[in-house]
């Protein structure tokens, strides 16, 4: 079974490096003060399931966003083959909420029962003036409220949302898990990121977890900023 050590702290921290050395460094560093690892494309191209399993060793568990998006039966088998490679489940797995409800059903039906599969939305580098450039009607909030539906009609444990949504999406959704990605302290520079949000405004309007990447990974001293962010929330 996955680990969910993440319960008891909402902070993942995103590694997302082809530097396995440097992610592994990172990830002993944070691990008493974060609930769990983020793993994402970058990453999984440099070293596949086996980089997975040597972060896996640290004893936090592993969110693994590889955001799947192909035709079901692709989607399934692939997601059959990565819980076959490796030792430890991931706690957390991402699709494309757009990729259907046949596909987001046999997605669900392919992962390890106990870990959750969540459905990507509309990403957080995304404001309205984007979407109108890929055809998309309607403002990102409209979005992410019919992607959750379809979600949660097609089984999904969840949705990976912004801040800006997801208090809405929750009151839909009581027992849904929610991603927030985005994650910015309030004296960070946002960077790629549109719709952001602070660690405690993301929990107070509905986040399940939280995805904190450069603002821990690229500060100077990475243990130190995890610590606080974790002692801001504990003491909400």
């Amino acid at each position: 079974m996955p680990n969910t050590d993440f319960l008891s702290n909402p902070v993942f921290v995103a590694l997302d490096t082809p530097d396995l050395k440097k992610a592994e460094k990172l990830a002993t560093i944070l691990r008493p003060h974060v609930g769990g690892i983020k793993l994402g494309l970058e990453f999984f191209m440099a070293h596949g399931h086996y980089g997975v399993e040597k972060i896996a060793d640290q004893g936090l568990p592993i969110f693994l966003d590889l955001k799947f998006h192909d035709i079901p039966n692709t989607v399934a088998s692939a997601i059959e083959a990565l819980f076959h490679a490796v030792k430890s489940p991931p706690a957390i797995l991402t699709v494309h909420t757009e990729g259907g409800e046949a596909m987001m059903r046999a997605a669900k039906k392919a992962a390890d029962k106990g870990s959750k599969v969540v459905g990507v939305t509309i990403l957080t580098s995304l404001d309205q003036s984007d979407l109108g450039v890929i055809g998309m009607t309607g403002t990102p909030e409209s979005q992410v409220e019919k992607l959750a539906r379809l979600a949660r009609r097609s089984g999904l444990d969840g949705i990976v949302c912004s801040g800006e949504e997801v208090e809405q999406v929750h009151e839909e959704w009581r027992d849904g898990f929610f991603v927030v990605p985005g994650i910015r302290p309030a004296d960070s520079v946002v960077g790629d990121q549109k719709r952001v949000c602070t660690p405690a405004d993301a929990l107070d309007r509905g986040a399940s977890i939280l995805v904190i990447g450069r603002p821990i990974t690229r500060a100077d001293e990475p243990a130190e900023v995890a610590s606080a962010i974790a002692r801001q929330l504990r003491r909400k």
